[in-house]
């Protein structure tokens, strides 16, 4: 996981309140065995329009296939994003796709596990502040915003300034490029330690007796 802090980008907005997983990232495609090639689908069903065979062509209205939206690494949505089912192939697919951070009001609780311990930050801000920034990335696709992990501000230059908060431990992760695995690896020397010392005391060959 990338070490993560000061992310300066425009913002792709998309307000819709209760936005939940399975249009984040539709079922059909939770059969692939891979953790890799979500970024493709995701919103799947809002990107694209389909014929009477169901056959997909490119939905030119959705804001993600906007030219003018195209690099977007800050998603921007209303209240209580990520809701429904706990798939983490969600968070995934966001940031496979290019998001490195959600800003909205509230959040599905486990959607905001799982974003987190997948190197994305996840801002919460009142409704009138994400109000305040959807209008301006609606109006100026070219808006940027800067999200200051280490101070925990939303900035941009038009003068807006937000602080939010993150629980300490993932704001440590996300800053360090810690998942739950590199976090264990940090403990390598002690687990090695530990295997040797038990491979020792309980599958070592017992010595042979002599008579």
């Amino acid at each position: 996981m990338e070490p993560i802090n000061i992310l300066t980008s425009k913002a792709a907005p998309l307000p819709l309140p209760n936005i939940d997983t399975d249009q984040i990232i539709p079922k059909q495609f939770l059969k692939r065995i891979e953790r890799t090639g979500y970024g493709e689908f995701l919103f799947y069903d809002w990107r694209y329009n389909f014929d009477d065979a169901g056959h997909p062509a490119t939905n030119p209205d959705f804001v993600l296939n906007k030219p003018e939206h195209k690099g977007a690494e800050v998603l921007i949505a209303e209240r209580n994003f990520g809701c429904g089912s706990s798939r983490e192939h969600a968070a995934w697919a966001l940031q496979q796709y290019g998001f490195r951070a959600v800003i909205a009001p509230t959040f599905a609780d486990i959607f905001f596990s799982n974003a987190g311990k997948n190197g994305m930050i996840i801002v919460r801000l009142t409704e009138d502040e994400v109000k305040t920034l959807l209008d301006r990335c609606t109006k100026n696709p070219e808006h940027k915003l800067t999200i200051n992990l280490e101070a925990q501000t939303v900035t941009d230059d038009q003068g807006f300034n937000a602080h939010f908060d993150i629980d300490p431990f993932r704001k440590y992760c996300l800053l360090n490029g810690l998942d739950d695995i590199g976090l264990t690896l940090r403990q390598a020397e002690a687990i090695d330690k530990f295997e040797s010392q038990h491979d020792k005391e309980f599958w070592s060959a017992p010595k042979a007796t002599v008579v």
